[in-house]
């Protein structure tokens, strides 16, 4: 078969020089999906993605990145030859943050620009060209093979959360104040990430995802934005890829695409939604109710919903 190329831009920090980006999604090497390679760096892709991609802003409306860590603004970019001669109807534009309220106009102003350059616009909110719900990524440094194949890992620990100490948004504060709500339970659950307040009692940083979810029967997989019905992100891809069962609080994405009862619904992020996370976690019944529909969801990740094979997709149907 003759496999299209498939290169990739992205104001992600680091990923756009990684030329393996995405390799681990894939059964075979060198980022092979069915008729698609990815080569993040190929000089001459045959198809372009530009990945959370922030074009060139004015001062005044920089990257909510960018601002929040204060940094100086770039050069300003020279789109043209970033997209390697990629016919317009080849370049794809994925969107795959939250519509949050503080960054609404910059998305949109993204969009816009987008639609100079790129034939296919999409992300997970209602005023994109194509609204949709993202292609999976995940953060597990599992081979794809392995993933695909193992039975469930041995389960020893209730819960776990994997989550960060970001405060830049409203969304992101309410995260916060409930972990301290959390913490201040008697529930029995460990905490990691990177740059969480002083006050919180956490196990550490991790360096592969796994190490925090494989050993645990349930994880708490708390989005940034459950406002609309679009939005799901890898932190619930990440649960169950380690064979947990996902306390998830989120918008109703999840439901139309995973089977009922692969994960369980948090109510709210306040004491009611605490009662039920301490409810659930007593005892381990519900993973054991749960294992075959968390099989089954884990195939859908891999094979379904994984980026490459939308991107394969796509491919399919523009070449």
């Amino acid at each position: 078969m003759n496999l299209k190329t498939v290169g990739m831009i992205s104001s992600y920090r680091g990923l756009d020089q990684r030329a393996d980006w995405l390799w681990q999604q894939s059964p075979h090497q060198f980022g092979v999906w069915d008729n698609i390679q990815i080569q993040a760096l190929a000089e001459k892709p045959d198809f372009l993605l530009m990945y959370q991609f922030d074009f060139p802003q004015p001062s005044q409306q920089r990257s909510w990145l960018d601002k929040w860590r204060r940094k100086p603004q770039k050069p300003e970019l020279n789109i043209n030859s970033s997209l390697r001669d990629v016919p317009k109807d080849r370049v794809i534009y994925l969107l795959r943050e939250p519509p949050l309220s503080e960054v609404i106009e910059i998305n949109k102003r993204n969009y816009q620009e987008a639609q100079k350059y790129c034939g296919y616009i999409s992300g997970p909110d209602d005023f994109v060209p194509i609204p949709d719900y993202m292609p999976a990524i995940w953060y597990h440094s599992n081979s794809f093979r392995e993933l695909n194949e193992m039975p469930p890992p041995e389960k020893i620990v209730p819960c776990s959360w994997v989550t960060s100490g970001i405060s830049r948004t409203a969304n992101h504060r309410q995260r916060l104040e409930f972990l301290q709500l959390l913490q201040s339970s008697d529930i029995k659950f460990d905490l990691y990430g990177r740059d969480l307040p002083g006050w919180a009692k956490k196990s550490g940083e991790l360096g592969n995802k796994w190490y925090g979810m494989a050993p645990y029967y349930y994880n708490l997989a708390i989005e940034n934005y459950a406002e609309n019905n679009w939005y799901v992100s890898e932190k619930m891809w990440d649960a169950l890829l380690a064979w947990c069962l996902p306390i998830y609080y989120g918008g109703p994405a999840a439901d139309k695409l995973l089977p009922p009862g692969s994960f369980l619904r948090l109510p709210s992020l306040d004491a009611k939604g605490i009662a039920y996370i301490q409810e659930m976690t007593a005892t381990p019944d519900a993973w054991y109710a749960a294992k075959d529909a968390i099989a089954e969801a884990r195939q859908i990740i891999l094979h379904k919903l994984n980026l490459l094979n939308w991107l394969s997709n796509f491919v399919a149907q523009h070449s």
